[in-house]
């Protein structure tokens, strides 16, 4: 041909190959998806025969799935869902990143690597990948959970932890900084690197949700205006990869940082919904990009050459990570479902580790051999995280059955967990027992509270349990899909039961709990597919679903006007 064709070929045997690899995963291994994305990877990179696809084209392509996805969860994040759980998040994940880095560290020391090798090694199977934890989120419907915010909020903080660890990084290569950046900047003082580093971030952060919570909503609405249907998606997708692009240029903020503040501060947009949707196809279509690229990076000698090094790293990645997160939010105070579910999101690592690693080989800190490690070690734990996720229900079960440290770091003494003995007898019966305060829930309890109805609140988020108390409202803190804290909410003499919580994986277990406690109670719950409705309908609870709730609601409002007497309204 006589022009070049790199682009899409790579497009091309990559998606073609990801779909066939992918439905034999699915359809006759029972695998997940993804796992057939990775070795549709390995097949078309440069560590195998046959076809060679370009790897640095893949990559770049990944980012911009990297990209959509963030700007997504961000269209679905609000900053008073960050900050509600900045108190388990911020040190959590400072925390947790300190351990695995230490982790990865005393690998090292044992193969005779230099401490700053030990270190950047640390560093990379310390951090997350967030294409992996939202997928896998996503696929089980948590990220608008208090389990996905937690989990969402970990790996923002993780972020910022990266972009200051790339600042770190020349300094502890010592003069070699300089022949791998600006000259300038290399020499300047460490604490100045960090400040100016810290600025920019600041910086960034504050034009995005002061002028640009004004600014794009109304961008987004002249466009929708239009009418045009392929502006309006222009306009979405421009939004996220130009924002996330600038964020890196201009302010050396990572492409999913700035993506995912663009989707936040879009968000304020009564077209917030829409824009997920019309961006959804390209953000599927570029997140299976993102993990055929990481393949293509794999070299599957390393596991014959260095089998137990590889097991090793595994270890820290899989087993290590997931069980000083999950102390950790044990420590906390927080269910031990919170803690399992975000110790999983996290026991895997991703393009984060693969930048450090870059970097870290560029500068002569990390050895060729420990990038190859670290890309083992993603591969295999995205591989293994379907399972681990899996794992999180007969874990639960098998904890809490042999564990009585478990049980006593789950809810030691806390205060939050039981409602304070002065509320009276009285109003814990025939009242009404809502599970959830988010978006939902916060209407509810204002309807049932504007009536002067009894109301108990069961809240996962310890801080929001808290702003309740002090309120005056009557809250426990706690998972409502175990019983002792249903009891603890006097579900026994409740009148209505109402779960408002977006967790389609919980919610029969409650509605089990309550109908043994309170056989006459009154159940109503929120429902997001009709699947679910179906069975939810079986336990004799009164369902709402989106869509139908919304046709009912249009559909009374059309007869209404369409059979009111002419002149009697507009």
């Amino acid at each position: 041909m006589p022009h070049s064709v790199e682009l899409i070929s790579t497009i091309s045997a990559a998606l073609g190959l990801a779909l066939i690899v992918g439905f034999i995963a699915v359809r006759f291994l029972k695998l997940p998806a993804l796992v057939g994305y990775l070795v549709a990877g390995i097949v078309i990179g440069p560590a195998t025969p046959g076809i060679v696809a370009d790897v640095h084209l893949a990559q770049q392509l990944a980012e911009i799935g990297v990209m959509l996805l963030m700007f997504g969860v961000g269209l679905h994040f609000s900053l008073d869902d960050l900050l509600s759980v900045r108190r388990i998040a911020l040190p959590g994940a400072l925390v947790q990143i300190a351990v695995a880095t230490a982790m990865g560290a005393g690998l090292a020391a044992l193969w005779d690597w230099p401490l700053a090798a030990g270190l950047v090694f640390g560093l990379a199977l310390s951090v997350a990948s967030t294409v992996v934890l939202l997928r896998a989120l996503e696929s089980r419907g948590l990220v608008e959970s208090v389990n996905g915010r937690i989990a969402v909020g970990w790996l923002v903080v993780e972020d910022l932890v990266t972009v200051l660890a790339l600042v770190l990084l020349p300094a502890l290569a010592g003069d070699s900084g300089v022949a791998h950046g600006d000259a300038a900047a290399a020499a300047r003082p460490l604490w100045l690197s960090l400040v100016f580093t810290l600025g920019k971030v600041s910086i960034f952060i504050a034009l995005m949700l002061v002028g640009g919570r004004k600014l794009f909503p109304w961008l987004l609405w002249q466009v929708a205006r239009t009418g045009s249907r392929e502006l309006f998606t222009l306009c979405v997708i421009a939004a996220a990869v130009g924002i996330a692009y600038l964020a890196g240029i201009l302010f050396e903020v990572s492409f999913a940082l700035g993506a995912f503040l663009a989707g936040m501060v879009l968000r304020e947009s009564e077209l917030a919904y829409r824009a997920a949707e019309e961006s959804l196809p390209l953000r599927d279509a570029f997140s299976v990009l993102f993990f055929v690229s990481v393949g293509m990076l794999f070299d599957p000698r390393i596991l014959i050459e260095q089998p137990l090094m590889v097991a090793a790293v595994v270890g820290v990645i899989v087993i290590g990570k997931t069980v000083a997160a999950s102390a950790l939010v044990l420590l906390m105070r927080y269910p031990l479902n919170t803690a399992l579910t975000v110790s999983a999101g996290l026991a895997q690592i991703g393009e984060f580790s693969f930048i450090i690693a870059a970097l870290g080989v560029s500068l002569n800190i990390l050895p060729p051999q420990g990038q190859n490690l670290i890309l083992a070690g993603a591969i295999i734990s995205i591989a293994l995280n379907p399972l681990v996720f899996q794992a999180i229900e007969p874990a639960q079960a098998w904890i809490r059955k042999r564990s009585r440290a478990a049980r006593k770091l789950e809810r030691p003494a806390d205060p939050l967990a039981e409602l304070p003995t002065s509320v009276s007898s009285d109003y814990l019966t025939d009242h009404v027992l809502l599970v959830g305060y988010g978006r939902v829930g916060r209407r509810i309890a204002a309807a049932v509270l504007e009536r002067s109805l009894r109301l108990v609140v069961a809240e996962e988020n310890r801080e929001r349990v808290e702003t309740l108390r002090a309120e005056g409202l009557h809250a426990v803190a706690g998972d409502a899909s175990e019983p002792a804290v249903l009891i603890q909410a006097h579900v026994a003499r409740a009148r209505v039961l109402v779960i408002a919580i977006p967790d389609t994986f919980h919610v029969r277990r409650m509605i089990e709990t309550a109908r043994i406690l309170n056989p006459n109670i009154q159940v109503i719950v929120r429902s997001h597919s009709e699947e679910e409705t179906r069975l939810l309908r079986q336990e004799q609870a009164e369902v709402f679903l989106g869509e139908e709730a919304l046709a009912i609601a249009m559909t009374r409002s059309v007869l209404e006007k369409a059979t009111a007497p002419e002149g009697g309204g507009h």
